[in-house]
């Protein structure tokens, strides 16, 4: 019913982009994970107080790694680009 090649497609493009998010988002991860034990070590439960490292890091993350994801998304633009 659906063309092989288009399978294909869809299938490489879900991989680049979970190579791609995976630094991002484990580093939120590891953030959230260290300041939530803060948090129950020092009985303070304020929402925000986890909210905003983890999107400060994550932006400084993403920012860092900016060269490397332009360089992945370069290689599976040419790659596929080769393949029509």
């Amino acid at each position: 019913m659906y063309d092989q090649t288009t399978l294909d497609l869809v299938r490489l493009t879900l991989t680049t982009v979970l190579v791609i998010s995976a630094p991002i988002l484990l580093a939120g991860m590891i953030v959230g994970l260290i300041i939530s034990l803060i948090q129950s070590v020092t009985s303070i439960q304020d929402q925000t107080l986890t909210f905003v490292p983890k999107i400060a890091i994550m932006i400084i993350v993403a920012a860092m790694l900016l060269p490397w994801v332009a360089q992945r998304l370069i290689e599976f633009t040419v790659d596929r680009l080769l393949l029509f």
